[in-house]
């Protein structure tokens, strides 16, 4: 008898690839291969002509792959064989996805003149020349790589977006959701950035300005060189100034306790976005271990705490002493960056500490005991450098480490390997955030309905976040976690309608319930302990 697996007769029933579907592969591969040629610096006379091809191959191709696996279909979950093909069970050609994609964010951000990026002066060539029409088009200048990069990001998204759209088309929130992130990357990171440098000119130069970037993601954005584009750009600098600093401290606190963190998660992110569509065939992929999730919650805080002290430095590091000529000097910042902690932190243990579980309440003292350690050790020590540290030296290791190893190289690279969403649960300081407020203010959850559970476990497979879904659902308790981005996957593929996503008032959101089940307690020691 032979041990090999017959995935025809498995219950996923996966099947192989028609021969319209092979077709449609070529067809997106085909435009792959021209950018590979433009990279291999082969001299193309016509860019627009080629680059046109190019993306236009890679998108009929996508499409109509599809169609044809979708629309054939009666609408419903569709999953079905995620484990039996190579590419999304970890499988050879997963791995050989995941060591190109990490080759490439590797060359973006150190070799950007393997692309092609001309230096002093000179003229691009190679790939990032091939961008240079469409770059001339929107902005009136010549590509660079991070042009490349967000044109094939955008595309990546709008392609994969749609074959989302068609996946899920029986359900209308995942219709909407998708329907919005790809117009917040087209529209908001990638269109008007662009448009805002066409307007440049020699008295006039607006700053370069992500709107759906709120910081800490844009951790760049309260440098000096940063602050001083805005504020020479006039009243609309001055007016990004003020958007930048109202999104951290008004906007995103409301619209978090409204709707959860999903609201910039899974809405407008685009970190988020490029995870739900591009990564979406890996989403099984992300650990569901409970030791996962510890690492998951020290590892963000930390970098969530990394990113303050690092924008306090930087920000303390050119504010002045002479009280006279500005009233935000150095020592009243950073009295203030104290005060603000101590007010979250105060209120937090007076009112919320109940909703916090044990290792949340020491890791939350730690962590606050050690920045105003910090700050307490800045002001006796008498040293010029906040945090014992120089404001560029935590500046350049933050942007090193999180900004372009964690977020593109490990967080994207990695899809095919750890999941969609590594940078969302372990590295990104704006989840941290948002979570936090997510689980101890805001309205959002998750509610379950135990009596119709099956344990089919669909819901904790596709859950990207690695959240045990079906553990809550089976006791009939509100899901209300950190870490959850309101994707509604769980309850896209939930066969019984278990489960629901809703914004309703603060009583009974986090409603643990004692119910016993078998791989809880050992039901014979809880009955003779009787």
């Amino acid at each position: 008898m032979s041990n090999k697996l017959n995935h025809n007769m498995s219950l996923a029933n996966a099947k192989d690839l028609s021969t319209k579907q092979k077709i449609a592969s070529g067809i997106g591969v085909l435009g792959l291969f021209i950018l590979v040629l433009a990279f291999l610096n082969v001299g193309f006379t016509n860019k627009v002509l080629w680059l046109s091809l190019s993306l236009g191959l890679i998108t009929a191709g996508t499409i109509w792959f599809t169609n044809l696996a979708y629309l054939g279909k009666s609408k419903g979950i569709k999953n079905d064989g995620v484990w039996f093909k190579s590419i999304s069970s970890r499988g050879i050609i997963g791995w050989i996805t995941g060591v190109v994609m990490t080759a490439f964010y590797i060359v973006l951000y150190f070799k950007a003149g393997w692309l092609g990026l001309g230096t002093d002066g000179a003229p691009n060539t190679g790939l990032v020349a091939l961008f240079d029409p469409l770059s001339k088009v929107l902005s009136g200048n010549p590509a660079s790589q991070w042009f490349v990069y967000g044109t094939l990001y955008t595309v990546a998204i709008l392609v994969f977006g749609y074959k989302f759209l068609m996946k899920y088309r029986h359900n209308r929130y995942e219709q909407i959701r998708t329907g919005s992130v790809m117009f917040f990357q087209l529209a908001f990171a990638f269109l008007i950035p662009e448009f805002m440098a066409r307007l440049n000119s020699d008295s006039f130069k607006l700053p370069y300005y992500d709107l759906k970037n709120i910081w800490p993601l844009n951790y760049y954005n309260f440098e000096q060189y940063r602050v001083d584009e805005f504020i020479s750009a006039g009243t609309v600098g001055t007016a990004l100034l003020i958007f930048g600093i109202l999104s951290i401290f008004v906007i995103t606190p409301i619209l978090t306790f409204k709707y959860g963190k999903r609201w910039y998660c899974s809405w407008v992110c685009g970190c988020g976005g490029l995870a739900e569509t591009a990564g979406d065939p890996f989403r099984h992929l992300s650990n569901k271990k409970q030791y996962a999730w510890k690492v998951e919650r020290w590892v963000i805080h930390s970098v969530l705490v990394f990113v303050v002290l690092m924008t306090t430095a930087v920000v303390y590091s050119y504010l002045g002493d002479d009280s006279s000529k500005y009233w935000l000097t150095k020592n009243v910042f950073l009295f203030s960056v104290a005060g603000i902690l101590t007010l979250v932190f105060a209120l937090t243990m007076i009112f919320k500490r109940q909703e916090l579980g044990k290792d949340a309440k020491l890791g939350a003292i730690g962590y606050f005991a050690i920045i105003m350690a910090l700050i307490g050790m800045h002001f006796f020590s008498g040293n010029s450098n906040v945090f014992l540290f120089e404001a560029e030296t935590l500046r350049s290791t933050y942007g090193f480490l999180i900004g372009a190893i964690f977020s593109g190289v490990i967080g994207t690279g990695f899809y095919p390997i750890f999941g969609n969403r590594v940078w969302c649960r372990f590295g990104c300081p704006m989840a941290a955030i948002l979570g936090f407020q997510q689980r101890l203010f805001s309205k959002f959850r998750i509610t379950t309905n135990g009596g119709q559970c099956i344990s089919c476990g669909n819901c904790s497979t596709y859950c990207e976040m690695g959240i045990d879904v079906r553990a809550y659902a089976q006791k009939g308790e509100n899901i209300v976690r950190s870490s959850c981005v309101g994707c509604g996957v769980c309850s896209a593929v939930c066969p019984r309608g278990v489960l629901k996503l809703e914004n309703d008032s603060m009583d009974g959101r986090i409603n643990p319930k004692e119910i016993l089940l078998g791989n809880d307690v050992n039901l014979m020691d809880l009955l003779n302990n009787k």
